[in-house]
């Protein structure tokens, strides 16, 4: 089977290579010294006493292909935040999940909310030219990237006062997130190399991240309030990053208020 990170990672390289050409790295730190419409993502976590929804804004995936026709980011960023959202994750990847930085902007200068920008990072330049679109927190995917790239976008990370969302999926790599003290640990249950997806997930590497001072977050296949309660009985964990369940739903309104309900 093809390894599906890889081919991302390998486009993400090329595309970055044009972006650079576009906006310099100077231009871009003097543009963020200008900006004051950021928020501090993890304290919105930490702050929710009850389940905290980080809901995912995307058109597409490369498991799902087109999840919404009729995309409308500000529309969907909206019934969001209408009903509880904590923070919205904003997918920015634009070859395989259609994204764009762009959208982070738009949502930024109409709500006051924090927002993930969904990508893979692989250079530290991406934190800066990430954060001139309004982002509030950027994401490590611990298997896309070697150790030491990890180290410096997460250095680069804490410089410039974003959150970190450093994302696992088996134990080993969950081992090497523990290093990252200030970040909050991501569990994908989707395995990015195969997409295949099992909640049980959470629950093994929960036994190796329970330490972490930091937020503990279950991403992904959380179809129903009934996967959620199945991992907050599980391991106490009420953080939850949660996109094509609710996107797909006839009724994310309702779906989200059941998702609020687990710990009630």
């Amino acid at each position: 089977m093809t390894n599906i990170l890889e081919k991302i990672i390998n486009d993400k390289k090329e595309s970055l290579k044009l972006i650079k050409k576009s906006y310099s790295l100077s231009s871009l730190e003097n543009l963020n010294k200008d900006l004051n419409f950021f928020f501090n993502f993890k304290e919105a976590i930490q702050k929710t006493k009850d389940v905290a929804l980080i809901t995912e804004i995307k058109k597409a995936s490369p498991s799902a292909g087109v999840i919404v026709k009729n995309f409308n980011h500000m529309n969907i960023a909206r019934m969001f935040i209408a009903n509880g959202a904590t923070c919205l994750s904003v997918l920015t990847e634009e070859k395989y999940f259609l994204g764009k930085l762009e959208y982070i902007r738009d949502i930024k200068d109409k709500f006051k909310i924090p927002v993930l920008a969904k990508d893979f990072f692989i250079d530290p330049y991406q934190v800066s030219l990430s954060k001139s679109f309004g982002c509030d927190c950027i994401l490590i995917i611990i298997d896309a990237i070697s150790p030491s790239q990890a180290d410096e976008i997460y250095s680069e990370a804490m410089k410039q006062n974003l959150s970190v969302i450093v994302e696992v999926h088996d134990q080993k790599e969950a081992e090497k997130a523990l290093k990252y003290d200030q970040a909050i640990i991501g569990i994908n249950n989707r395995n990015l190399k195969t997409l295949e997806i099992s909640i049980n997930n959470t629950l093994s590497i929960f036994e190796v991240v329970k330490s972490h001072k930091g937020p503990l977050l279950s991403e992904s296949g959380i179809k129903n309030e009934n996967d959620a309660k199945y991992i907050y009985d599980k391991t106490g964990i009420k953080n939850f990053l949660i996109g094509e369940s609710l996107l797909a739903s006839d009724n994310p309104n309702e779906l989200m208020q059941r998702f609020k309900q687990i710990i009630q």
